[in-house]
């Protein structure tokens, strides 16, 4: 009983979390269009990500979760990663920005096909009262833009 509320309760928790994400100021969110499947998107992420250097910490898969409660929603994964040569100045410079870090992106099923999406550095930044122009998230920037064109290829 205990372990169905618990499972419950984080599927909520993380809907929820979902909802309250995508429904943030369009120019808070970068999204770029896959022609893959959500999987074949997050392992093509995955693989860039560590080919770059960085490190995946977590894989989440939202549709599965919802599966074992009993709910259904379209595919949809998140990717946790990070990499500390970038994120720890930001954390640095402005502690409360570890509530952001590491980066997540979320790979959605829509029906328009798949979708990454993940909060622009530059939003982050300017939540935690960091300058735009901060060189990890200039760096970040880059990074993000790079490895999500290549999820997508």
């Amino acid at each position: 009983m205990f372990r169905s509320a618990a499972k419950l309760l984080l599927s909520a928790f993380a809907l929820s979390s979902f909802l309250g994400f995508a429904q943030a100021a369009d120019d808070q969110l970068v999204q770029v269009s896959s022609p893959h499947s959500v999987t074949q998107t997050a392992d093509n992420l995955v693989a860039a990500v560590e080919n770059a250097g960085a490190k995946v910490f977590a894989r989440i898969d939202h549709a599965l979760g919802g599966k074992n409660v009993g709910m259904e929603i379209p595919a949809n994964e998140v990717v946790i990663f990070g990499n500390p040569q970038l994120g720890t100045p930001v954390i640095r410079d402005a502690p409360k920005a570890g509530l952001d870090l590491p980066i997540r992106v979320a790979v959605i099923e829509t029906s328009d096909g798949t979708v990454i999406v993940y909060r622009a550095p530059a939003a982050l930044a300017a939540e935690h009262g960091l300058p735009a122009d901060h060189p990890s998230i200039k760096k970040m920037t880059g990074a993000l833009n790079k490895l999500t064109a290549k999820a997508a290829e």
